[in-house]
């Protein structure tokens, strides 16, 4: 991360000043941590070198004092391809160290680019398509959390990969979330009042109550509970064996989740408590009362006919293609579905005039291809962002500055056809 990144480039800077003044394993030190925090092929080279002036001073007549232990060199990947050894870590506990972890240079490729994303760019952390299906969101967390798992890598940063992994896929995986995060493009989790991700749908804003004390659902799902979820590891059973109720009342209707409770007798005292609990209950089955009086009339009505699938392309499927009255959107329908449509009734009684459902329509079409193109926008801008803070680095020293202007200067064609329809300065 870029935080990691600065302190990285000043651990290395003291490593070069105690390098100068002879002060080999200082350097060493400070060098080895600052590979730690961000690696780069400069700060690699200078391990290397120190490593060579602190043998031969180590074997001459130098009185350097030799490297701790705690400390333990870096071995690097030779043109062979051999296996990186991680720098060992004291143990604080046992006094001893710890077993030093692998790594490969395919592995630590995976943790460069996964740290290069955004943490909010989940698509890009998957490296699937924003369109692809859950099949796909699924194959790709997969794959990225076996390669990024700390028991099977041991590359810098794999730690905080694989918790940029396991949050894209708890909320692509999502289909509320996903859909809120399409819409914002920001982290959804925010809009659910810090309702834990494993209430799911079920779980909305709204009213909620627990007579027994506190919600058993309370703090996120971790990433190494997503990774034995989604690999057959099980949560465990770290539900308590007392009695549990919960009630939620809000856009979804009401909702109650009731625990196993300890089977037994059932003392006086409980039965007390029951009583109590019945009364703490009353207000919420008037509510729900309410909201089911409330809903009768719409039981027996017809539910309204869902809108006609479309697509921006053509398709097999959607072979017909129209636009917008409004932005001037071009989309594609398919024959037999559009036809079937009460729209179709609509423009068979005056083709020259868009019925209300035509028009309600192709507003939704408008609204889900300008949303689509302000995603597409903003990722590019935050692509270009990143570009430039690389051409310019830490102090702008050395930067050139014509390749700077030259990026600036160039078009985001997603931006500039939202401009056109004049929803972007």
């Amino acid at each position: 991360m870029e935080s990691n990144k600065d302190e990285a480039s000043r651990c290395l800077a003291i490593a070069k000043k105690h390098r100068d003044a002879g002060n080999f394993s200082s350097a060493q030190k400070f060098c080895q941590k600052s590979i730690a925090l961000f690696s780069t092929p400069e700060a690699t080279k200078l391990l290397s070198t120190i490593e060579s002036e602190l043998s031969s001073s180590s074997n001459g007549t130098s009185n350097q004092p030799p490297q701790s232990a705690a400390s333990g060199a870096e071995a690097h990947a030779s043109s062979s391809g051999t296996r990186h050894r991680g720098a060992s870590t004291p143990n604080t506990s046992g006094g001893g160290e710890q077993k030093k972890r692998d790594y490969t240079p395919e592995q630590i490729a995976v943790v460069k680019r996964v740290r290069a994303c955004k943490v909010t760019e989940y698509y890009e952390i998957l490296a699937v398509k924003k369109d692809c299906e859950e099949a796909e969101i699924k194959k790709a967390y997969r794959k990225l959390a076996l390669a990024l798992h700390p028991d099977k890598n041991g590359a810098p940063g794999a730690d905080e990969a694989f918790k940029m992994v396991s949050k894209a896929f708890q909320v692509l995986s999502d289909g509320d979330k996903r859909t809120i995060y399409d819409r914002s493009g920001s982290d959804p989790e925010s809009r659910f009042s810090g309702m834990s991700s494993s209430s799911g749908a079920g779980m909305r804003p709204g009213f909620a109550a627990s007579p027994f004390g506190g919600s058993q659902f309370e703090g996120e799902l971790s990433p190494e509970d997503l990774f034995n979820m989604f690999f057959g590891g099980g949560m465990g059973n770290g539900f308590g064996g007392g009695p549990v109720f919960s009630a939620s009342f809000g856009s979804g209707g009401f909702r109650t989740t009731r625990m196993r409770t300890n089977r037994g007798g059932v003392p006086q005292q409980q039965t007390q408590d029951t009583k109590s609990t019945l009364v703490q209950l009353l207000p919420i089955l008037i509510l729900f009362l309410f909201s089911l009086v409330t809903a009768l009339p719409g039981l027996f009505s017809t539910p309204p006919t869902p809108d006609p699938h479309f697509a921006f392309s053509s398709t097999p499927r959607h072979n017909v293609e129209r636009q917008t009255g409004g932005l001037g959107i071009k989309y594609h329908v398919n024959s037999q579905e559009f036809m079937g449509h009460p729209i179709a009734a609509e423009l068979a009684r005056d083709s020259q005039k868009k019925g209300p459902k035509l028009t309600d329509f192709e507003r939704n079409v408008e609204r889900a291809y300008t949303q689509q193109l302000a995603t597409t926008c903003q990722r590019e801008l935050n692509r270009k962002q990143r570009q430039k803070d690389d051409l310019i680095g830490l102090f702008g020293i050395g930067t050139d500055w014509e390749k700077v202007r030259s990026l600036e200067k160039e078009t985001v064609e997603s931006c500039e056809e939202l401009r056109r329809y004049g929803l972007y300065r």
